[in-house]
């Protein structure tokens, strides 16, 4: 299986070669042709563990990489990092299900597949005899930059550079990220919000692309092995007797970027009986209302809310759904020049009825996220944080049978809001609110993030979104990252 780019003006290359670019030369996305999506029988998968059950699907997709090759990859890379044996545990809290995604050593769902990457792009950039040192470029809204860094700090042959909005991402977020060491790790606030953050790596890989790479989810890398954990989830639950196998189920994603619930739509291209993809949103609505309306328009304010990973406003993912769903790279490289452009786009009304047959959206503010949280903490004893909440809240307005709530994040990384949805005051101190949090609701905070207050800050660089270049250009050029 060849990797080509949404936007048709690149060559078809390699599943390893797509891993070490990141991104294709004409600024598309790659992504396997439509008709090229293996099919596989999942009910053949039930009974295999986690790591086997991600070997046999990361083989599928990437297929330069023999199902042995993966199940090695996979073992080393979670082998004692998750704290539940599961991994991705779904856990019922009365008639709900929530798939927690955040037990690796970050508390974000990000995890899953940044333990993951560093393997897959040394093994990749050795199959394709690169030489020379890969720098890894990437933009966080909040959670993937820790995980990054976490997953290839003193990784050898790789450097990694994190870009994160200045004042876009929670305390707990950008103490994780400031404090990371390692001999070959980068961090870098960005006067902006994450989409000037992430415009500016894009940018940079077309102007300077040779030698980098990316950990954010336009590297196919860091989307497949999401696939994996919905397989996980449908499987569980067949187990716990909430469905039927070959039943539907629904998956509600709370998502900005659109990784996420592509990877959803990913495994019922693969086989799995996924019924409705629900994309929740905050009240930065973009989706929501491209999925209602059929027109992408980012041309709107920029909310600072509660969930603050989701604060974005251009989805890169949808880039890949939209050439799935088509199979017409001329009208994507169409409509992302308008979106670059103009500031918006309109898909056809055909590719929307294919896109609406599978997806649907909702939204919520933030007094509509901190009400979820207080429901079903009162309700249900379960605690959730506040992209979960979202999710929560997009499943319940949605109310079609059964279905699996993306739990995203640990609720200890917004203790702020956590707090305050369930009615408590926790003062300006946001490390002291975790400990407040934990003694309020007994839900033991994870082990990764206790004394993250005491840990020294080791990164305090800040760039204008216009200086990223030169910001990467002269960092490259340093003989040492490493930290006295």
């Amino acid at each position: 299986m060849q990797y080509i780019s949404t936007r048709g003006g690149a060559p078809a290359v390699s599943s390893a070669r797509a891993i070490v670019d990141g991104l294709a030369p004409d600024g598309g996305l790659y992504v396997m042709a439509p008709d090229a999506l293996p099919k596989l029988d999942w009910r053949a998968l039930m009974e295999l563990d986690y790591p086997a059950l991600a070997a046999r699907i990361l083989s599928a997709l990437l297929p330069d990489f023999s199902e042995s090759e993966a199940e090695a990859m996979v073992r080393r890379a979670y082998a004692g990092k998750f704290s539940d044996p599961a991994l991705t545990p779904l856990r019922a809290a009365g008639d709900d299900l929530f798939l927690e995604l955040f037990h690796g050593p970050t508390a974000a769902f990000k995890d899953v597949a940044l333990c993951l990457l560093p393997h897959l792009m040394t093994a990749s950039s050795a199959k394709c005899g690169h030489e020379g040192e890969i720098l890894i470029l990437t933009a966080t809204s909040g959670d993937t930059g820790k995980a990054a860094l976490e997953g290839f700090r003193d990784v050898d042959g790789i450097r990694i550079l994190v870009f994160f909005p200045r004042d876009g991402v929670s305390p707990v977020q950008k103490a994780q990220m400031v404090t990371q060491a390692g001999k070959n790790v980068g961090v870098c606030a960005v006067e902006g919000n994450f989409d000037d953050a992430q415009t500016g790596v894009k940018r940079i890989f077309a102007a300077a692309p040779e030698g980098l790479s990316s950990a954010n989810s336009i590297n196919i890398g860091r989307l497949v092995p999401q696939v994996v954990y919905y397989f996980a989830a449908y499987f569980a639950a067949v187990r716990m007797g909430r469905i039927r196998a070959g039943e539907e189920l629904n998956f509600s994603v709370p998502t900005g970027n659109f990784g996420d619930i592509l990877a959803g739509f990913l495994a019922l291209e693969l086989g799995l009986p996924v019924g409705k993809l629900i994309c929740a949103s905050n009240a930065n609505n973009v989706l929501t209302d491209f999925i209602r309306t059929g027109v992408y328009d980012r041309r709107r304010p920029f909310h600072k809310t509660l969930s603050p990973s989701m604060d974005i406003l251009i989805s890169s993912n949808l880039e890949r759904l939209l050439y799935l769903l088509s199979g017409d790279s001329a009208l994507v490289a169409s409509l992302m020049a308008q979106l670059a452009d103009e500031g918006h786009y309109t898909v056809p009304e055909a590719l929307m009825e294919k896109l609406r047959g599978r997806f649907t959206a909702f939204c919520c503010d933030d007094a509509g996220t901190k009400a979820a949280i207080k429901e079903v903490w009162e309700r249900s004893h379960y605690l959730m944080d506040t992209h979960t909440a979202v999710g929560w809240r997009a499943a319940r307005d949605f109310g079609g049978g059964p279905t699996v709530i993306l739990s995203t994040a640990s609720p200890y990384k917004f203790p702020a809001a956590v707090l305050s949805a369930l009615g408590a005051d926790g003062g300006a101190d946001e490390f002291a609110m975790m400990d407040e949090l934990e003694a309020l609701t007994g839900v033991p905070m994870p082990a990764n993030l206790r004394g993250l207050r005491e840990r020294p800050v080791l990164h305090r660089d800040c760039v204008a979104p216009a200086d990223m270049l030169a910001y990467v250009m002269r960092r490259k050029a340093e003989p040492s990252w490493a930290k006295e």
